[in-house]
């Protein structure tokens, strides 16, 4: 423990654990009134904090918590009845006591002063519950047979818990795996040595060659120095593989010894997902509350082990994902009724771990999404046209979900409505290299599947060789490594394809999508790794499988920006740097090579140049605009590239070559604003024109885009296919010159 811990600071500690029991205990007895062991925990933890809080001087936080003392006592004895009334003012007490816990040291007087009536008033609120109520039917019914309780969070004190900063334990975990690297270097080491050991061996059969074929008339001071040498010989040869021994035997205890330290440090950055998950039943319930509506929540897997950077940032997303299941999805309990379901919703919220990542899924028994009823309100919003929404598939139409403002309500509350919570979803899982799919089923419920990684700071990674040069693909990412026979290379429109496991799987040259010159000579087999699913599938050539390993993921400097397909760095046993890929970026390059038509086969060359078109690069995040622009613009004539996002579009712009950049405004990782002040900033590239193609229309949104330098702003609500086209021939002529 940390030794300048003020009394005040350890209060803190304790009250984040006990409180939490009071949270989980009071929650478990809306479902199961009057349970003994419910009970218990909640007198424990109440008891535990008064006692705390005398010591601390914290008399505001002793009377609260010897109020909900009384109501405990009270309960376990039979006088009241705990119901859904009683409950919310035990949880407000708590939530009162859990803020005077938080109070800074030159903040203690004012809860003798100033706030001294919010205790009077909790006091009071209390003593209601005091009243006898035995009489009584709860306003909660009991729960569903088979449901399980909500369970009590253990008692504090279990097990001693120390606390250190986040930073202490990053450079104890960086110390551990640098020495852990740094102790596998003895190996390659040590097998470096075995030429040495031959090369002994065959000296010394010379010397017994030499001795046997040397003449009889050799002096005998010859055939001294030959027998002294082979003595020589001979210990240096005993002697170094006795040092070999040793070696090997240091090897094996180093590497043994410091794998522990490492495995224990990387143990302690990981959490089980209970630990994250623990405010969210009382979110459900004062959402469900507010809306009039009874959910049940129900977490599965809150064992499963994850990192604890990757817990924190879980916190929003999946409140964002349960406000909306509760005000979108869950019916009203009349609806639920006349639907033949029970009147309380349910949600389930299930952490796992497979093929090497954590998957989290929320699923709720509500109404579903309205399909067509989604499809209408995107061609209202002037998103895409009927007829194109009339081909979406159900898919591509729950994307739309996910773009920033889009909602199906028709009101805004202080729950839902304004579109950000599911736009902070994909961002979030977006930054961690994860993914979100949501499927949905009319009248039956709606499904969100994350898939993330399990940890931030380690990955198993296949190793490869690219151009001389290690890269690592992300196992979690890989979907097949193989030796291709060329004979299974086909072609169709000039890409080269393979079939595999009966469907057709497109194939690339690591070379071209990396920027790699390419020297070696092709063989009888290609190396290929196959990334992606379904119809995004994809085979990757490399010059050859270097094989698997354990990497600590080393973030690159940020001054270095969003490099193009990489996305972090680690060293490898011997100390050797390795990049590791970006599977998802990398996939994103080698679509919008198949869309420039860079994949094909070379035409051979024209007895006279063509004039070359116009270039346009389009930086859009949402897939079905980023098509619509891109198609629009290819019919007119112009060569389009794209890029999925803010800072994909800045690493592809800086390549130059570029005569107009299209660009959204509301981005993950770079939004479009500042997109457009590094382009006008930059020398090289301020006079390549930006036009800011929008959801935003207000005038303050127009005035920031054309401040930083955009020469057009367009906004999507009054979209039209000519008004855009004929922008972009304002800005910079018809595609052929």
């Amino acid at each position: 423990m940390s030794a300048d811990l003020s009394m005040l600071d350890l209060f803190r500690l304790e009250a984040e654990g006990q409180g939490q029991a009071l949270v989980s205990g009071l929650l478990a007895l809306e479902h199961d009134h009057g349970a003994p062991e419910h009970l218990d925990a909640c007198m424990r933890a109440a008891h535990s904090l008064k006692g705390a809080a005398r010591i601390v001087g914290l008399e505001a936080g002793v009377d609260v918590a010897h109020a909900l003392e009384d109501c405990f006592v009270a309960a376990q004895a039979g006088t009241i009845v705990l119901g859904q009334a009683q409950i919310d003012r035990l949880l407000e007490g708590v939530e009162l006591l859990l803020r005077i816990a938080k109070t800074e040291d030159h903040e203690v007087d004012l809860w003798e002063g100033a706030r001294k009536g919010e205790i009077a008033a909790c006091q009071a609120s209390l003593r209601t519950v005091l009243e006898p109520n035995a009489a009584e039917q709860p306003a909660v019914a009991a729960a569903a047979p088979g449901a399980a309780a909500v369970p009590a969070a253990a008692a504090p004190g279990d097990e001693r818990i120390v606390r250190v900063t986040a930073e202490s334990f990053n450079r104890l975990f960086g110390l551990a795996s640098e020495a852990l690297i740094k102790a596998r270097w003895v190996g390659p080491y040590s097998q470096s040595l075995a030429p040495m050991k031959r090369l002994h061996l065959e000296a010394s059969r010379n010397l017994d060659h030499v001795r046997e074929t040397l003449p009889a008339t050799a002096d005998e001071d010859t055939r001294t120095a030959l027998a002294e040498a082979q003595r020589h010989l001979s210990e240096c040869q005993q002697l170094l593989a006795d040092r070999l021994a040793a070696l090997d035997w240091f090897d094996r205890r180093a590497q043994n010894g410091l794998q522990r330290l490492y495995d224990e440090a990387l143990s302690c950055r990981m959490r089980p997902f209970r630990d994250g998950a623990q405010p969210l039943p009382l979110l459900v319930r004062t959402v469900a509350r507010s809306l009039g509506k009874r959910v049940t929540l129900r977490i599965e897997g809150d064992g499963t082990q994850v990192d604890r950077d990757l817990l924190s940032r879980l916190d929003a997303p999946l409140g964002h994902l349960l406000r909306n299941a509760i005000d979108h999805g869950i019916e009203s309990p009349d609806e639920r009724r006349a639907a033949g379901k029970p009147e309380e919703g349910t949600l389930r919220l299930e952490a796992r771990h497979s093929a090497g990542r954590l998957h989290i899924t929320l699923s709720d028994d509500g109404r579903g999404v309205d399909l067509e009823g989604l499809r209408a309100r995107i061609v209202a919003r002037n998103l895409i046209n009927a007829e194109a929404a009339e081909a979406l598939t159900e898919a591509e139409l729950l994307e739309f979900l996910f773009l920033p403002g889009f909602t199906l309500k028709n009101t805004v509350s202080d729950i839902s409505g304004r579109g950000v919570g599911l736009d902070a979803v994909r961002d979030m899982v977006t930054q961690v290299r994860g993914t979100v799919k949501v499927t949905t089923a009319r009248g039956e419920g709606t499904q969100f599947r994350l898939q993330l990684p399990v940890t931030l700071s380690v990955l198993r990674g296949l190793i490869v060789d690219v151009g001389g040069e290690p890269y690592a693909f992300p196992l979690s990412a890989v979907a097949r490594a193989m030796q291709l026979p060329v004979e299974r290379v086909a072609r169709l429109e000039g890409r080269r394809h393979f079939d595999l496991d009966g469907r057709r799987v497109g194939l690339v040259s690591a070379h071209q999508v990396l920027g790699i010159t390419e020297t070696a000579t092709p063989g009888a087999t290609h190396a290929v790794v196959v990334v992606g699913e379904g119809p995004q599938a994809c085979g990757v050539i490399v010059d050859r499988f270097l094989g698997e390993r354990e990497l600590v993921v080393q973030p690159l400097d940020p001054l270095l920006g969003k490099i193009k397909d990489i996305a972090a760095g680690a060293l490898l046993d011997d100390g050797a740097p390795v990049l590791i890929v970006d599977v998802e970026d990398l996939l994103h390059s080698v679509a919008k090579l198949a869309s420039d038509g860079r994949l094909a086969a070379p035409e051979p060359a024209a007895a006279e140049p063509r004039p070359r078109r116009k270039r346009v690069l389009i930086v859009e995040d949402s897939l079905t605009v980023r098509e619509l622009e891109r198609k629009l613009l290819l019919h007119h004539g112009y060569d389009v590239d794209v890029a999925v996002d803010g800072m994909d579009g800045w690493n592809a712009v800086r390549e130059g070559g570029f005569d107009l950049v299209v660009t959204d405004v509301d981005m993950p990782r770079m939004d479009g604003i500042e997109l457009v002040s590094l382009i006008t900033r930059d020398p090289q590239l301020r006079a390549t024109p930006v036009m800011i193609v929008s959801y935003k229309d207000r005038e303050e949104d127009r005035r920031r885009g054309l401040e930083a330098g955009a020469a057009y702003y367009f906004t999507k609500g009054s979209f039209h296919d000519e008004s855009l086209v004929q922008a972009v021939v304002d800005l910079i002529g018809e595609a052929r010159p």
